[in-house]
């Protein structure tokens, strides 16, 4: 599998980078996980319940970028600020699976956009482009397909599927379950992202999946295209 870039999405603004882990096991949940997750989830609430998030250079940068692709703020609310909304509402996370959970929580602490996908799942390679409409999309927890607004910044495949609708709805077809074993991770950031912040978080995820989840995983930086 190779991984693309379009170009015009990151002349946009949209910065990105991938990771991948290979032959994990997301089986239940490693105890000393658990007691490091609640620990830092104390920390990140205390940090954050007073938090004006449009006051954040990074949570606002991607209401920026909505604003600038075209995207509606109202329906459209980044995935990390989302993230600390649920935070600050329900003091802690809600537990998926290990994986997940990792990928959450590093998104919480980083405030950038990130995503998990099961490569097995992919068809062919994984592509960030604008949308032309054409596409198919299958939110996670759904069974038909809705339609697809052009000119979206997405993450799609070669079978011209949606894997990821901006940096907010992922897909059934590729969500990560239990049974994951192969999975990419999306590092999306923003204009006002340092790169090192970028490199740093994907180094992070692949970090603590392995310790927690086993197998090896690497930083990918995508090949861009015209």
């Amino acid at each position: 599998m190779n991984f693309y870039v379009q170009r015009a999405v990151l002349d946009a603004g949209v910065k990105i980078l991938f990771a991948a882990v290979y032959d994990i096991d997301n089986h239940g949940e490693d105890p000393n996980w658990a007691v490091y997750r609640d620990q830092r989830l104390q920390e990140l609430y205390e940090e954050y319940k007073d938090l004006d998030i449009h006051t954040d250079p990074i949570l606002e940068g991607f209401n920026l970028l909505h604003d600038k692709t075209g995207v509606k703020r109202r329906k459209n609310i980044p995935a990390s600020e989302n993230l600390i909304k649920l935070l600050k509402k329900n003091q802690g996370m809600f537990f998926i699976n290990q994986a997940v959970d990792i990928y959450n929580l590093i998104s919480l602490e980083s405030k950038l956009a990130l995503g998990a996908h099961n490569i097995d799942r992919v068809d062919g390679d994984f592509t960030l482009r604008f949308t032309d409409g054409s596409e198919r999309f299958v939110p996670i927890g759904q069974t038909e397909p809705i339609p697809v607004a052009p000119h979206e910044y997405s993450y799609c495949d070669d079978a011209n599927e949606v894997l990821c609708r901006l940096e907010i709805r992922q897909v059934e077809k590729t969500k990560v379950d239990e049974d994951a074993q192969n999975i990419c991770y999306i590092v999306q950031g923003n204009e006002a992202t340092p790169d090192a912040l970028l490199y740093d978080t994907a180094q992070r995820i692949v970090k603590l999946t392995t310790r927690y989840c086993g197998g090896s995983g690497k930083i990918i930086i995508p090949t861009v295209k015209e």
